[in-house]
């Protein structure tokens, strides 16, 4: 019998671990012990000892005895999810410490708002050495209270169970963060309740399945493949049992094990070719991603993979370096495009390059290499699976704008694998007058684009907010995306004509629809010359009534670019690209002067800030959220800023500082109001926040309007807000159950359905009725042919994107209000909205 005092490694109360609100260490699956709920942010070493584990996340260190007693200091709850954030270690794995050293450094401020809590775990894994254990109660301080006393048995050599020998098949991980504290005791647990020897395996290395820290130590993270090996009398039923719950997760929250393909789904080889999406044999649909017309002839872009040799030809430490070498350059090579795009004055281009330095950096990505490469993998190899695999798990994900991002990933992973092997990607040799057709395209293959020569390109993949079709429209060449798979079948130099305004290709068109569209291209680029010569000029109907016309933008550039083109100030900014690919939050100085920057822009005209509207399908990496079943009807928009209302008061601050720019004329608004109470809360959360900004200037409140609810009760919010402001995408899909960045669904959910006309009649109504003004900043303000309809429904501002804001204040200009009136009174009674849009011809 051996005795182990254990001194408290912070300062603060001492707490139950039966207190503790979560299971995993409540019920002492990891180990015996008490929490501190700490008071300081240094975490001391609580006896001497050496640091055995310490975990990627740098939340969890484990220090183990000379006598072989394993001690894991867990920081706050559900921390592993941080990735590091707001921790700083102070020792390595293998370090020896004496008790009171420096462990961990943490941010206590951050923590309070990014975790579940700060309690502290301090644990004893190996607990069947310990014979009694009495904790410290009330405060303690650390390096000089007792917290812990340990009666302990020495070690011993654990019996091999005598008997049969049973392994499972290799498992695939499935929980997001790998096997950390909470999975590798649940599987411990489970693991303890058979007498057989259990043995965790991965590739050559392997853990003592019946032990936590021998789990963790494994370092197994997501999609990594696994064996469970068990030696006695049970050992089948062990590995019955083990496996299942393995791969089921062991409860982690946010997985789903990896599933056998049915066998009720038929065989590939087998199947018949998808249903066409029109019942023209000759159309083929997708998408809008970028307006325009493009006569032109085919031209398929197909790139080959690029080969890579599995193994490694040098010891792990050379094959990190040729991949630490390798992302260096590819670093320099995307510096120098951005230098090149700036001095082209194009910062829209350089912002989404500098998007993909930023990815090159990301953790989790690095971290699969350096997996593959520990096992013995080649550099190339490595890095080919960890971008496959991150890009593919991007793709899977409900947010449109998420998912596209996959395509920058591919962009940045070929780019240093192309550089890792010596096999750059080449440039194809496109045709003049070529429609393009590719499964996906890259940025970097877009930003090459020559518009001389392609006149437009459809891609089997990709949605309209990617940063493919962000590109396109920069370069105004005509865009499809999410076309239907057979295009990729069509004949090379196959006369087609591609409509990115209506997500439609058509093939075999005749002669004379040719020259028609060919006519009708050349009076369109006439309309735009004039449209931007009167740009400046009000919108005002013929009978005399005005109409604001302002801007969606996404950053100072869009301001700027905005202001000549006639807008007459900002009815949307979309303040998510402050808080997007960073691995923290903006800070409140950091928005303070981007928002300033865009009022002095602006000269004076308004401009309408949006708060974050991120949503659970996606978290951001400092804004831990959990997963949900259905993202888009849970935790997003206003309601994140309700449930973390930290990252929220201080955007709210920001905006209330920018106020007081001299010329500044902001507005605040709030994004997927749902219900009366959700407004009032954020209304007193502003409040609350002007009290702390004494020099704020007048800013109006205003609610986006994006649900049925907002619309059908908007009277009632009415009286709570300044404005409204219809996301008519969002409502669309809302309204319609459709998503519109769904290949199949996207050309049905149209924002023109009658059903969507009346909710925006409703919001009109009841706005009007209290006195406040309405404007819709969705894609159909920017859609020519509904403008006349949403001006006679009632609709004060129009929000447009910025190349769209001279032809949508033309439009405004051609009909009376008389006339818009009664085109929407016929627009209401309609039944579908292809009968919507007969009502207004369409310029082509």
């Amino acid at each position: 019998m051996a005795s182990i005092r254990l001194q408290a490694p912070l300062t603060g109360v001492v707490v139950p671990l039966e207190q503790v609100p979560d299971p995993v260490f409540a019920q002492k699956m990891v180990g015996d012990g008490a929490s501190i709920d700490p008071i300081d942010e240094l975490l001391l070493a609580p006896c001497d000892g050496r640091i055995t584990q310490l975990h990627k996340a740098h939340h969890a260190v484990t220090l183990t005895t000379a006598d072989g007693i394993e001690v894991m200091m867990h920081i706050g709850l559900d921390t592993v999810h941080l990735k590091g954030a707001g921790f700083r270690p102070r020792v390595a794995e293998g370090d020896a410490v004496r008790t009171g050293d420096p462990l961990i450094e943490f941010d206590a401020d951050f923590l309070a708002t990014h975790a579940k809590s700060l309690l502290t775990q301090v644990l004893v894994t190996n607990v069947e050495r310990v014979t009694s254990l009495a904790r410290a109660s009330g405060m303690v301080k650390a390096g000089r209270d007792l917290f812990l006393t340990l009666e302990t048995t020495a070690a011993g050599e654990a019996a091999q169970a005598a008997g049969k020998t049973a392994s499972s098949e290799a498992i695939l991980i499935p929980n997001p963060t790998g096997l950390h504290a909470r999975p590798a005791a649940v599987l411990a647990n489970l693991a303890k309740r058979y007498a057989s020897r259990v043995l965790l395996r991965r590739g050559d290395d392997e853990a003592n399945a019946k032990s936590v820290v021998s789990i963790m130590g494994l370092e197994v993270a997501q999609h990594d493949k696994v064996v469970l090996i068990a030696t006695g009398a049970d050992a089948e039923a062990a590995i019955a049992a083990l496996a299942a719950a393995l791969a089921a997760g062991l409860g982690d929250e946010g997985t789903a094990p990896a599933r056998a393909p049915a066998t009720t789904e038929p065989d590939p080889a087998n199947a018949p070719p998808p249903r066409p999406r029109s019942d023209d044999p000759n159309l083929l649909l997708g998408v809008a991603a970028s307006p325009g017309l493009g006569v032109g002839r085919v031209f398929q872009l197909r790139r080959d993979e690029v080969q890579v040799t599995e193994a490694a030809t040098d010891e792990p430490r050379m094959e990190r370096r040729r991949l630490e070498d390798a992302m260096e350059y590819a670093k320099n090579e995307l510096e120098a495009l951005q230098a090149e795009l700036h001095a082209k004055a194009d910062p829209a281009k350089a912002a989404i390059f500098a998007a993909h330095q930023e990815l090159l950096g990301d953790p989790d990505l690095l971290d699969i290499a350096d997996s593959a490469i520990a096992k013995g993998k080649s550099a190339a190899f490595a890095w080919q699976r960890a971008y496959s695999t991150h890009a593919e798990r991007l793709a899977q994900l409900k947010n449109e704008i998420m998912a596209g991002r996959a395509a920058d990933l591919r962009d940045v992973g070929r780019r240093v694998l192309g550089i890792l092997t010596g096999q750059p990607v080449q440039e194809p040799d496109i045709p003049q007058g070529a429609i393009l057709i590719a499964e996906d395209l890259s940025p970097s293959d877009t930003a090459k684009l020559d518009p001389a020569k392609v006149l437009g390109f459809a891609t089997v993949g990709g949605g309209a907010t990617s940063h493919v079709a962000i590109l396109a429209r920069a370069l105004d060449i005509p865009a499809v995306a999410g076309i239907e798979p057979r295009a990729l079948d069509l004949a090379e130099g196959q006369e087609v004509i591609l409509d990115g305004a209506k997500g439609q290709l058509r093939i075999n068109p005749d002669p004379a629809e040719v020259d028609r569209i060919l006519t009708v291209k050349q009076g369109l680029a006439e309309k735009k010359g004039a449209d931007l010569a009167a740009a400046h000029a009000p919108a005002v109907t013929t009978d005399g009534h005005r109409v604001e016309v302002v801007a969606n933008i996404g950053g100072i550039e869009d301001a700027r670019n905005s202001v000549p083109l006639g807008g007459e100030g900002v009815g949307l900014l979309r303040s998510e690209f402050l808080y997007l690919e960073r691995q923290t939050a903006p800070t409140e100085d950091e928005q303070t002067q981007i928002y300033a920057d865009i009022a002095t822009v602006l000269e004076g005209r308004p401009l309408i800030i949006r708060t974050l509207d991120v949503g659970g399908d996606k978290p951001l990496p400092y804004l831990p959220m959990p997963r949900e079943e259905n993202p888009f009807l849970g935790i997003r928009g206003v309601r994140i800023g309700l449930d973390k209302p930290e990252i929220l008061r201080t955007q709210v601050r920001a905006i209330l500082r920018a106020s007081a720019t001299p010329g500044a004329k902001l507005r605040m608004m709030f994004p997927m109001i749902a219900t009366i109470d959700e407004i009032r809360a954020v209304k007193g959360l502003v409040e609350e926040e002007r009290a702390h900004v004494p020099d704020a200037g007048e800013v109006e409140l205003g609610i986006m309007v994006e649900v049925p609810s907002t619309a059908v009760m908007a009277r009632q919010f009415a009286k709570e807000v300044a404005f409204f402001s219809i996301g008519t995408n969002d409502l669309t899909q809302y309204t319609l159950a459709m998503d519109r960045g769904h290949p199949k669904l996207g050309a049905k959910a149209d924002a023109l359905n009658p059903a969507v006309l009346r909710l925006i009649a409703l919001t009109c109504e009841g706005a009007h009725a209290e006195g406040k003004w309405v404007g819709v900043c969705g894609g159909v303000a920017s859609d020519p042919q509904a403008v006349p309809i949403l001006v006679g429904i009632g609709v004060d501002e129009l929000s447009v994107s910025v190349p769209a804001i001279p032809a949508v204040k033309a439009a405004v200009r051609e009909r009376s209000l008389k006339d818009c009136r009664a085109l929407a009174g016929q627009a209401l009674d309609c039944a579908t909205a292809a009968d919507v849009r007969a009502l207004v011809p369409s310029a082509y």
